[in-house]
């Protein structure tokens, strides 16, 4: 079966769908904000129905009228705030029921499987991460012209 690019609205809406009835969903993430432990286009992500929520967990939300693929750094009582570990300020919160799902596992392109880890360090090196992307996205470029 060949690759099938949907619109976000679309493909998220029916990923969100098919996690309310419990099922597992495995697609393939668009973007950078995730980088560098998730690769747009490149790595596919599980999800599943999020049985709990902690900060450091990667979900899928919806806030503000579109979908959202980033991580929990501070859980306030029914509010969760997510930030995208490829992002360097911004941030979307929201109620803890626009969950859709939870990444379970992250699926790289020669099929190894590993569950996400919680990010501690980097979520804690905020004011480093500008120059770590920035090595990360160099180091890539010079990796890819190789190949």
């Amino acid at each position: 079966m060949g690759k099938v690019v949907l619109p976000n609205e679309v493909l998220l809406g029916e990923v969100a769908q098919l996690l309310s009835e419990g099922r597992e969903v495995v697609m393939t993430p668009k973007g950078r904000s995730m980088l560098p432990f998730i690769r747009g286009e490149v790595d596919r992500i599980k999800l599943r129905q999020p049985d709990s929520l902690n900060v450091g967990d990667i979900v899928l939300a919806y806030f503000g009228n579109s979908y959202v693929l980033h991580r929990i750094i501070a859980i306030r009582g029914n509010e969760i705030v997510l930030m995208g570990d490829g992002n360097l300020k911004d941030t979307e919160q929201g109620a803890r029921t626009n969950v859709i799902g939870k990444v379970v596992e992250i699926i790289t392109p020669d099929n190894r499987q590993h569950k996400p880890g919680k990010a501690w360090l980097w979520r804690h090196t905020l004011f480093l991460r500008k120059y770590l992307l920035k090595v990360y996205r160099k180091w890539n470029k010079l990796k890819n012209r190789q190949l």
